[in-house]
């Protein structure tokens, strides 16, 4: 039963981060509404955040990816990972992203009961 529980709630998260870009992209999500992100942790916590911080989508930070790895994986997407051309986050904001995401630390364990 509880096994039944977890798989839905997973599956209704994935769909709310699936739906997520699209409603994002209908609009202009920026810090300020000013259409300028301001900086990668910006842009991460805007876009990235929201599946990667989750648990729906990978834990990216703390893994020293490399910033043209990750450049590729948001430009083009990759399975559940949907693409973002550059009209929604532009060149400059991406290569920011990459680099705080590559030199973020780990986030810290969460204890289970």
């Amino acid at each position: 039963m509880f096994q039944l529980k977890k798989s839905a709630l997973r599956g209704s998260a994935i769909a709310a981060c699936l739906a997520l870009p699209m409603a994002l992209m209908s609009t202009t999500a920026s810090a300020d509404g000013d259409g300028v992100w301001k900086g990668g942790a910006n842009v991460y916590a805007k876009v990235c955040g929201h599946c990667h911080d989750a648990g729906v989508g990978p834990v990216i930070k703390g893994r020293q990816l490399p910033p043209e790895y990750i450049q590729a994986i948001v430009r083009n997407g990759f399975r559940a990972m949907p693409a973002f051309t550059a009209s929604y986050i532009d060149d400059k904001s991406l290569q920011q992203v990459a680099e705080y995401i590559q030199k973020s630390p780990a986030p810290a364990a969460v204890a289970k009961p």
